[in-house]
């Protein structure tokens, strides 16, 4: 599936009551007249629930990298102290 039918399909969801499961889909996409392709690419999602559309598209299009590390630490937490001065000597 491209971008263009990706949008195609997010645009013939508009109006889907969310979160949803694939099912719930695929039932709005038929009543709404899709096509077989994007019923097809709906009956094939993995997930058990979808919050949004861009979720539904990023599952199908994998438009987001992968996380390099996906046991990366937090950042660390601010000082506060504000930047200049004796913080930069110390």
């Amino acid at each position: 599936m491209d971008t263009q039918e990706a949008a195609i399909l997010k645009t013939t969801l508009v109006g889907v009551e969310l979160p949803a499961e694939p099912r719930e889909l695929v039932a709005y996409a038929v009543a709404e007249g899709a096509s077989q392709l994007v019923v097809g690419r709906l009956a094939s999602l993995e997930r058990d629930e979808y919050e949004s559309l861009d979720d539904v598209v990023e599952e199908i299009l994998h438009v987001q990298p992968p996380r390099l590390n996906p046991d990366a630490r937090e950042p660390h937490e601010e000082s506060g102290a504000p930047p200049g001065g004796d913080a930069y000597t110390q």
